[in-house]
């Protein structure tokens, strides 16, 4: 099996952005602000990023509006090269218990785990290519227990949702 290094393909994108002279757009999903907490460090030295915080499997609400004044708050406060933005997506955890229905006896990490993660990343390209203009978004998401070398990008394949790996200027 061929092992693909997402490290040196995104090397290889922002080599060529930064020749061209162009600071690309980028949709990036966030679970929460640790995880994502890196990524954004990382990614605004070369991207403008939205980050989108979406995930209905989320509960209370209480616990949900928490985790976007967290995510606000890391933003807010993180000196980046280029600029940071917010979008909070709505809090509808029915959409997640209707979907994973039948599958709650499911391990973590099993097909419940997959069925949410297919669902965020759904939403997310669905903003990018609808509400924002843009074509390409990227989760923070990664589960080594999924298949493949990234959780994030088999389940992008496997949906056909572009990643960051083709991030538009």
């Amino acid at each position: 099996m061929n092992k693909i290094n997402y490290q040196l393909r995104l090397d290889e994108i922002i080599k060529r952005h930064t020749a061209a002279g162009e600071t690309p757009t980028l949709l990036l999903h966030s679970c929460c602000a640790p995880c994502s907490s890196y990524t954004i460090e990382y990614l605004s030295q070369y991207f403008r990023i939205t980050v989108l915080y979406y995930n209905p499997n989320i509960s209370p609400e209480s616990e949900y509006d928490h985790r976007i004044e967290e995510q606000q708050r890391f933003i807010s406060e993180l000196k980046t090269v280029n600029p940071v933005s917010f979008v909070a997506g709505e809090y509808d955890p029915q959409t997640f218990y209707n979907a994973v229905r039948g599958l709650e006896n499911e391990p973590e990490g099993g097909a419940r785990c997959m069925v949410c993660y297919r669902m965020r990343l759904e939403r997310a390209a669905q903003m990018a290519a609808e509400e924002m203009g843009r074509v390409r978004a990227t989760p923070t998401i990664t589960d080594t227990r999924m298949p493949m070398t990234s959780g994030a990008c088999s389940v992008a394949h496997m949906i056909r949702v572009p990643t960051w790996l083709a991030a538009a200027p």
